[in-house]
């Protein structure tokens, strides 16, 4: 196992963890920041959730540099991504943060991918790759879920939503990219249309 898929396996251990922060009845106070009352847990679940995207910019950078890129890590690296997003944003349709029919749109949207990409490797044994817009819609879920668990830190105090911004441009890149995906591949299900 090289390293890339060493950090895609550790941002996987990650995800209970983060999901303990964030269920467990804990009281850990309340820190003030920016015009705004952030509880502490929320904060070390945004350093969880923050550790754990770094680990998917390097994970995708040292493999692309050093060539080490494999068909394990094309597989678990969106997949830990999926997994992560997914845990946060259903914590947040519970936190009353993000209306359950956008986490509903977003959760189907990845199964969907998931099922496509099996498909694929099924068919010529290839791992689809992450293309851009599905790159732009991770990233722009990554920096909502942090703003959000950070009680929009900076933007607060001005009242700008930055957070709810962010979750309606993820939202936006998460139908594109998976029309994009099926358009791409839709040689895939040619096989039953005969």
């Amino acid at each position: 196992m090289n390293l890339p898929n060493k950090l895609t396996v550790f941002r996987i251990i990650l995800i209970p963890l983060f999901m303990l922060v964030l269920g467990l009845p804990l009281d850990w106070g309340t820190w003030s920041i920016g015009g705004a009352q952030l509880p502490v847990t929320h904060l070390v679940a945004a350093i969880i959730f923050i550790v754990a995207s770094l680990t998917d910019l390097a994970d995708g950078k040292i493999a692309r540099k050093y060539h080490l890129v494999t068909n394990f890590g094309k597989f678990a690296d969106p997949l830990a991504d999926k997994l992560l997003v997914m845990t946060a944003l259903i914590f947040f349709v519970q936190f009353d943060w993000v209306p359950a029919w956008i986490v509903a749109i977003i959760v189907i949207r990845e199964l969907a991918i998931t099922g496509l990409r099996t498909l694929i490797v099924e068919n010529n044994g290839k791992v689809m790759a992450a293309a851009m817009p599905g790159k732009i819609k991770t990233t722009s879920q990554m920096v909502a879920i942090i703003f959000f668990l950070l009680h929009n830190i900076i933007f607060a105090a001005i009242g700008f939503p930055f957070a709810t911004i962010m979750i309606w441009v993820a939202l936006i890149f998460t139908i594109y990219s998976g029309i994009d995906y099926f358009i791409q591949n839709r040689n895939v299900f040619s096989d039953g249309f005969k």
